[in-house]
């Protein structure tokens, strides 16, 4: 079963919102990080402890833009999706994406079977994860 168009309409509006969701928090936390030096977060008295509770921090508001530059590829990937009039359409096998899914991940480019497969094949090994 196809997108109807009031669908499709539906998730112009849900992808537009979440990109601009996305893009205020990535100019925040680009923001935050210019504002916040290495030693703002560790204080003026750098222990091992204090320095180590600062890296982690910094390492965590890095993790943290990262996901969202991330997501907010995808968004942009289902905009072009959306345009071209492939949207909901699995990238691997060509199946309908369920719209469950499309309406809980917007930037869904993969049904579930396929995504499975895809994170089983391409896992990272030992790369860390927050």
């Amino acid at each position: 079963m196809a997108l109807t168009r009031q669908q499709i309409e539906e998730f112009r509006r849900t992808i537009a919102k979440r990109r601009e969701a996305l893009l205020a928090e990535i100019r925040e936390d680009v923001a935050r990080s210019r504002d916040e030096t290495y030693s703002a977060i560790a204080g003026p008295v750098v222990d091992t402890a204090d320095e180590a509770v600062a890296d982690l921090l910094s390492d965590l508001d890095n993790a943290e833009t990262s996901r969202d530059l991330n997501e907010l590829r995808e968004i942009e990937a289902a905009q072009a999706r959306l345009d071209a009039g492939d949207y909901g359409q699995c990238e691997d096998c060509g199946l309908e994406i369920a719209l469950a899914r499309l309406r809980a991940v917007p930037g869904a480019s993969r049904c579930v079977k396929c995504q499975s497969v895809h994170e089983k094949t391409y896992a990272s090994v030992g790369a860390p994860k927050l």
